[in-house]
C-alpha cells in the first residue's frame, strides 16, 4: 500500500485572514482542511502544520526545522504550502540537501479566504505533480512546476517563472 501523501503547512497568503478590527492579514487557522473539503480531493494525505508565518518572517531555524521534518518522515512525497515571497529560498534550501524524496512547494498570491484566490488551483496542481515528478524539489505555481534552481517570482507580474526558458 503506497504510503499517504505527506502535508505540512508553514503559513504564507494560504492561510491569511483578514482582521475586521485592526485591517491586516494574519493568522487564525490552516484552510487547507477546508480547501481539500471543497476540492473533493480523495487522495490519501498526511497533514502536519509545521508553522503558521509570513514568508517574510521565516527564519533560518525555521527553514531548518521544515528540513528536518523532511528527512525524518518515512514518506518520500512531500507538498509544503508555502507564502511566495521567500518559495524560491525555502526551496534552495531543501533542494541543496538532495533529499532522496519528491517535494513540491506551493502557495498563493490572494489568501483563501479572500474568495478569488489562486489557492485552490495551486493546490490541486502541488497535489498532482508531487505524485508523478521524479525525487527532486519543485515550486507549483497557477498550472506550472518549476525545478528549485530555475525559478524566481517575478514581483512586476506576480507570477513564477523559469530563470531561464529552456
Amino acid at each position: 500500500m503506497k504510503s499517504p501523501v505527506k502535508i505540512f503547512i508553514t503559513g504564507g497568503t494560504f492561510d491569511k485572514a483578514y482582521d475586521e478590527l485592526t485591517g491586516l492579514l494574519k493568522f487564525k487557522k490552516t484552510h487547507l482542511f477546508d480547501m481539500l473539503d471543497k476540492g473533493r480531493c480523495h487522495l490519501d494525505t498526511d497533514i502536519e502544520t509545521l508553522m503558521m508565518v509570513d514568508s517574510l518572517d521565516m527564519s533560518e531555524s525555521q527553514r531548518n526545522y521544515i528540513l528536518q521534518r523532511c528527512v525524518e518522515i518515512s514518506q518520500t512525497q512531500i507538498m509544503i504550502t508555502h507564502g511566495t515571497d521567500t518559495m524560491v529560498t525555502t526551496a534552495e534550501y531543501l533542494g541543496n540537501a538532495n533529499i532522496h524524496k519528491t517535494i513540491v512547494l506551493t502557495g498563493a498570491m490572494i489568501p483563501y479566504d479572500f474568495g478569488s484566490s489562486d489557492g485552490m488551483f495551486n493546490l490541486g496542481s502541488a497535489l498532482s505533480f508531487v505524485q508523478i515528478l521524479p525525487y527532486g524539489v519543485y515550486i507549483a505555481m497557477n498550472g506550472r512546476v518549476f525545478n528549485w534552481d530555475n525559478v524566481r517570482k517575478n514581483k512586476e507580474m506576480g507570477v513564477f517563472e523559469a530563470v531561464q526558458d529552456s
